[in-house]
């Protein structure tokens, strides 16, 4: 999938949103600059319903966590600083998979990888579109 540019990519991202269930992982893969914070900006944004929702990227934080309407909780982690999945147990990261949970930089899971997750690879053509390929949910997309 094409998209275009950063309007492109937020509507993606509701659509994806509207889809997504408590136990979901959201993974986002790609180079640095791929968009990976944009979407899941836009995920996060979308899924609270709020549209000015702060989404500050966890880079030094390692994780955030967003409280959704309805009830549960959304969890933005980003893997990048991480050596591995020994790391991810002080960040929480069993307790935050009955929620739902997006993760940038995936690699860095290893076998704490989600079964069932949605794997987005994102790829930048230019400044403004990137290519995404997309993989699992099939059920749902």
């Amino acid at each position: 999938m094409i998209l275009s540019d950063l309007h492109a990519t937020e509507a993606f991202a509701a659509r994806l949103a509207a889809l997504a269930r408590p136990g979901d992982a959201l993974l986002l893969s790609g180079p640095l600059g791929a968009g990976k914070s944009a979407l899941a900006r836009a995920f996060l944004r979308a899924l609270a319903g709020d549209a000015g929702l702060e989404v500050p990227s966890p880079s030094y934080t390692l994780v955030q966590s967003y409280p959704l309407p309805g009830g549960g909780q959304a969890h933005h982690f980003d893997l990048y600083r991480l050596d591995g999945p020994a790391d991810l147990r002080e960040l929480g990261w069993e307790e935050a998979t009955a929620d739902i949970v997006v993760v940038e930089w995936p690699e860095r899971l290893g076998g704490l990888t989600p079964r069932g997750a949605l794997h987005i690879a994102l790829n930048p053509i230019d400044e403004d579109s990137r290519e995404a390929a997309i993989a699992g949910w099939e059920d749902r997309l």
